[in-house]
């Protein structure tokens, strides 16, 4: 088998405790000097990214909003792969006094314990959005929405089969990309 990718989460992976190492950095340069593409696979949002990593054009392609969001760092261009929640949906979650609460271009975020909140609110509008969690994070996606459908249209763009990639992942919504 020839791996043609390497597919890295961000934080507790790439990054730790939020810097990323010069060796790392080093590591990666190797890797794309081999003739190999870098894709990264992250629950964070694209904007907070940048203003943490200024490496982002190391990579290929960049799965953000645990799979919501696809972004090329050569062209700045951003795809989302899935609708974002209605707003009534949002406007409901501040009113509902849930906090902390963050919104990307498709994914909202808080954190635990408001899971319990955030699935009532869904019920009541009875909406078809899931939540996943990652190290006490809360993500709101639409359904079948997750790290792994953003890889493979990652993939799809690049040209390249899930046969040729090596993945890497630390927290609990790293599984479905891992698979």
């Amino acid at each position: 088998m020839y791996f043609m990718a390497l597919a890295l989460d961000y934080d507790g992976t790439l990054a730790y405790e939020g810097n990323v190492t010069a060796k790392t950095i080093e590591a990666l340069i190797a890797i794309k000097a081999s003739g190999r593409k870098l894709i990264m696979v992250t629950g964070r949002q694209l904007d907070d990214l940048k203003q943490i990593f200024d490496r982002l054009d190391l990579f290929d392609k960049i799965v953000a909003e645990n799979g919501a969001l696809l972004y090329t760092p050569q062209t700045e261009n951003q795809r989302l792969l899935a609708e974002p929640p209605p707003e009534a949906f949002l406007t409901k979650l501040y009113t509902s006094g849930i906090s902390p609460l963050r919104n990307g271009k498709v994914i909202i975020d808080t954190q635990e314990p408001q899971e319990k909140n955030v699935l009532e609110v869904i019920r009541d509008m009875g909406l078809e959005l899931e939540i996943i969690f990652n190290k006490g994070a809360v993500m709101v996606l639409p359904s079948g929405v997750n790290k792994a459908t953003g890889l493979t249209a990652a993939l799809k763009e690049l040209g390249i089969s899930m046969h040729n990639i090596i993945g890497i992942g630390d927290g609990e919504n790293d599984h479905a990309f891992l698979r």
